[in-house]
């Protein structure tokens, strides 16, 4: 048996016209993250985590943009489907650990919430998933309030 270690980044741009979803929470925001799917890049960063430790590839290698099949997809649902692929390969999924660097909305409550959503998505316990938040302390297109970026680790066994 080996462990194996996983990491995930994603970033998207904030437009209006779009709701905010995290970490498959949707947040109260007179914008949204713009992408394909929903463009939920906490879970984007979780998947290329998972999908990364198993030696599977990445996010864009098993739902491509240029497929429509994947246009405002429920990102929680991928990373259900990235999970299985994970587990499918003979890994166990032991933990996440998980960052959102963003500059407003705060994160406040709708961090457990998004805890247990993608706990639930990837079969742990919330225990077994955290999720951090931090701003871009005014630095770079966080910190201008331009865009969202999160970072994830996942570990596996296998």
């Amino acid at each position: 048996m080996s462990t194996r270690t996983g990491l995930g980044y994603d970033s998207h741009r904030l437009v209006a016209g779009r709701p905010l979803v995290l970490g498959g929470v949707e947040l109260d925001s007179d914008r949204g993250l713009d992408g394909h799917s929903d463009a939920d890049a906490l879970t984007h960063a979780v998947i290329d985590a998972v999908l990364g430790a198993a030696g599977l590839g990445d996010i864009g290698m098993h739902f491509p943009d240029s497929d429509d099949r994947w246009r405002d997809a429920d990102s929680i649902e991928l990373l259900r489907a990235a999970a299985g692929s994970a587990r499918g390969a003979g890994f166990a999924i032991v933990n996440v650990d998980a960052t959102v660097v963003m500059q407003a909305p705060k994160l406040g409550a709708a961090r457990e919430r998004m805890r247990e959503r993608l706990a639930q998505a990837l079969e742990l316990a919330p225990g077994e998933v955290n999720v951090k938040a931090t701003t871009g302390e005014g630095i770079g297109f966080v910190g201008r309030g331009e865009g969202v970026a999160a970072l994830a680790i996942a570990t596996l066994d296998g």
